[in-house]
């Protein structure tokens, strides 16, 4: 069986050595030492100002909109992760959704600004299959339209643009650094941002709005990361230059053998430093994509539609303004991408969706 992912397992001795550490430490959450050396090492991998490891990537979404939306209109993609939107909504803030552009897949600035009213709070955008949004168009109407510019970043471990990482861009960025990602904890995520005071709010909020034992700076939520998930990535982290080498591996398979007179291909933006994160098709047709799922599902081979509905289709939002994103979610597929995919492999996935 061949899927559209498959999670990356570190040499076990070597999560074992982590383990070790923290039975002799006897401390499995709350600040310990695997999560404070964690921090540090993504910190300088990354090369970012602020992190704050968290449990999920789901957290991370909730606590920044939690933080800076105040419950108003959040302008946002309907080409997304469900978690994107569900987060807007369970933060009891309202969706506002604004079109996509159909190469680059991610929120149309050009469309941003006829979108804010006087009840817009934040911008919340997607970066989409590791590929940037046009960050400094989006920053600029943010400030000039005194907005919170939060970034969904989920996909985009490791992704620099104009020379520094994506997560150094807009207010807040958060990631998810589930077992599906390039790099992961188990479970896990994290939000990023470059301002002191910005990292404090946050920081609290996550630890149940703690100021010391006794004291709270506010209303708070349990996001912690334990010191297990930590260890995962302690184990994962060292392996980063290998995984993505091996994911560009497959890429390129895939961009040698497709046929591209029949499917498009995401257009990444310029001076952005790619991770490899998925592989995403742009079929003529719904008709010609769900074809090619079954043909490929029928040798056990398993894409994923990705992202399907768009969000718009949620039954707990109203909008109908977005008829590229519609467009795209019907006829987009995401191949399997992962670690040890052999290229005997990829060449017979190129030939039975070439047929």
């Amino acid at each position: 069986m061949i899927n559209v992912t498959k999670t990356f397992f570190p040499p076990l001795n070597e999560y074992q050595a982590q383990l070790q550490r923290i039975w002799k430490n006897e401390w499995l959450t709350n600040n310990g030492e695997l999560y404070q050396e964690l921090s540090a090492k993504l910190k300088e991998y990354l090369g970012v100002n602020h992190i704050i490891p968290m449990t999920n990537g789901t957290f991370p979404l909730h606590i920044a909109l939690n933080a800076f939306a105040n419950q108003g209109e959040v302008i946002t993609t309907p080409f997304s992760y469900v978690a994107t939107t569900a987060s807007i909504v369970w933060e009891k803030c309202t969706p506002v959704f604004v079109d996509i552009h159909p190469q680059y897949l991610t929120i149309d600035e050009t469309k941003i600004e006829a979108a804010i009213t006087d009840k817009t709070t934040a911008i919340l955008a997607t970066h989409v299959y590791g590929n940037p949004c046009a960050v400094e168009e989006i920053e600029a109407i943010a400030q000039k339209h005194n907005l919170k510019a939060i970034y969904d970043a989920a996909h985009c471990f490791g992704v620099n643009y104009k020379g520094k990482s994506i997560f150094n861009y807009g207010d807040v960025s958060t990631c998810s650094f589930h077992a599906t990602k390039l790099f992961h904890t188990g479970e896990g995520g994290a939000v990023f941002c470059q301002n002191k005071d910005i990292y404090h709010q946050l920081f609290y909020r996550h630890n149940f709005g703690h100021k010391g034992r006794l004291e709270y700076h506010g209303l708070g939520t349990n996001a912690k990361m334990s010191e297990l998930q930590a260890a995962m990535g302690l184990s994962v982290l060292p392996y980063m230059k290998h995984i993505i080498t091996e994911r560009e591996r497959v890429c390129d398979y895939y961009d040698a053998h497709l046929d591209f007179s029949q499917l498009n291909k995401l257009k990444l933006r310029e001076h952005t430093d790619w991770n490899y994160s998925y592989y995403p098709v742009i079929f003529k047709t719904e008709a010609q994509l769900l074809e090619v799922k079954t043909r490929l599902e029928s040798q056990n081979i398993y894409p994923r539609r990705y992202f399907y509905p768009s969000l718009e289709a949620l039954p707990y939002v109203k909008s109908n303004t977005c008829p590229v994103a519609r467009d795209i979610a019907q006829r987009v597929l995401c191949l399997p991408l992962y670690v040890g995919l052999e290229n005997e492999k990829v060449i017979e996935i190129c030939t039975f969706i070439n047929a």
